[in-house]
């Protein structure tokens, strides 16, 4: 392994097998990660596919790519099992010649990756778990349960899922599912939950004229209340049932519009959002760099989440929380561990009742708008900024290193109240 100096405490390598960097939610964690781990002078590299967008002041090391079109940007593709191949021989020949002491594998195939890399050069692995493999499978239309592939993939997420010295998840509830669905020992388990920069976004460096000119800049009419969407758009992502919900308001009332951020599938939504009749109650951005995604918020009065998984983390959520956006969501357990009691639930996971919830957050008095977004801002001060999870990282690197499974450090994790 290679020696740690007093200015780099860890020689991290970071797996990445996703097209990093791109614009939404486990890009973010890795990107976050790797900051916060940077400023506790650490040093990290991220070994990733040859497509992405680089970030300045991150080391980014792409593995080769092959000449017809193989670009990913979400979820689960055939693509990936040369990609990963590549990956893997890249993020070798990186372990070779900079002597990792930390190998962190980010997603199921980096973890596998890892485990191989592990195994040549001696750094223990550390998985970042940050969802289930076959659920995302699944959520994402590329497996099914009655599909004949599906025992032997649940078997080889097992396995993955024991490899590492440490599994780092993206909330408690990923952590519950690895103890509970999968046997990982609870002592290598330890929550790290997906967190947001405050001082990013922080709705407090946005004046009243500013937000005016955004809404202005974004054709945004100014005499409703903003609704703000940011994230994948895709069907488990919630964003049918969000604009079949917005449908039945529009028949019983005029005073809101939507402000749709995200990618891929724009065009789709746009007929899907016209023959629901609401050209005239959407305004879609595509995709929003994630440096500019807090002045896009902004000029929201209101957050919807209506992400349907019950495996993967919920990012968006935290973004609207430190932005003090009262916030719409499904009941699922990451949205209740993320807004607490100030989160605002539609009581089943259809259109009515997600229309009816996004009701109740319209109806809100502005007072009683900005006490339930402050109250959100104060948990996410509390309870989800980077700086925590770096610390808590950093002490279970330590301790792997050590031959401590368990840090006294990581107990802090699990004091997030409901």
């Amino acid at each position: 392994m290679g020696q740690s100096t007093e200015s780099e405490k860890y020689n991290i390598l970071m797996l990445a097998p996703t097209m990093f960097f791109a614009d939404y939610g486990c890009h973010v964690r890795i990107l976050e990660e790797a900051v916060v781990l940077r400023k506790l002078g650490h040093r990290v590299t991220i070994v990733t596919y040859p497509n992405g967008r680089d970030i300045w002041g991150i080391d980014v090391r792409r593995s080769l790519g092959v000449p017809f079109n193989y670009r990913i940007e979400v979820g689960s593709s055939r693509h990936k099992i040369y990609l990963d191949a590549l990956l893997t021989l890249k993020a070798l020949f990186v372990a070779l010649k900079e002597k990792p002491d930390i190998i962190h594998g980010h997603l199921h195939e980096g973890g596998l990756i890892g485990w191989v890399i592990s195994k040549l050069v001696g750094a223990p692995l550390v998985f970042d778990f940050q969802g289930s493999l076959t659920g995302e499978m699944i959520d994402h239309n590329f497996l099914s349960k009655e599909s004949r592939f599906f025992k032997p993939l649940r078997r080889l997420e097992r396995k993955i899922d024991h490899l590492g010295k440490a599994v780092l998840t993206s909330s408690k509830h990923g952590a519950r599912l690895l103890t509970t669905e999968f046997g990982v020992p609870e002592g290598r388990v330890h929550p790290t939950p997906d967190c947001v920069n405050p001082d990013a976004f922080n709705p407090g460096q946005f004046s009243e004229a500013d937000k005016r000119a955004e809404k202005t800049r974004l054709h945004l009419p100014a005499d409703k209340k903003i609704l703000v969407y940011v994230g994948l758009l895709t069907e488990y992502q919630g964003v049918g049932l969000m604009l079949e919900a917005l449908q039945r308001l529009n028949a019983r009332r005029d005073d809101f519009h939507l402000l749709l951020m995200g990618f891929p599938a724009v065009a789709h939504y746009q007929a899907r959002a016209q023959s629901l009749g609401l050209s005239e109650r959407v305004t879609f951005t595509g995709k929003v760099p994630y440096e500019q995604l807090a002045r896009y918020l902004a000029v929201g009065d209101i957050a919807i989440a209506p992400k349907l998984s019950n495996t993967e983390g919920n990012g968006k959520i935290l973004n609207y929380a430190s932005m003090a956006l009262p916030t719409v969501a499904f009941k699922t357990p990451v949205s209740q561990e993320y807004l607490g009691s100030y989160g605002i639930y539609a009581r089943e996971r259809t259109a009515p009742a997600l229309a009816d919830a996004i009701e109740t957050a319209l109806n809100l008095s502005d007072a009683e708008r900005v006490r339930r977004g402050d109250a959100l801002r104060r948990r996410i001060l509390s309870h989800f900024t980077w700086e925590q999870v770096g610390e808590q990282i950093e002490s279970i690197y330590g301790a792997v290193l050590n031959g401590h499974p368990k840090p006294a450090m990581v107990a802090k994790s699990a004091s997030v109240p409901r």
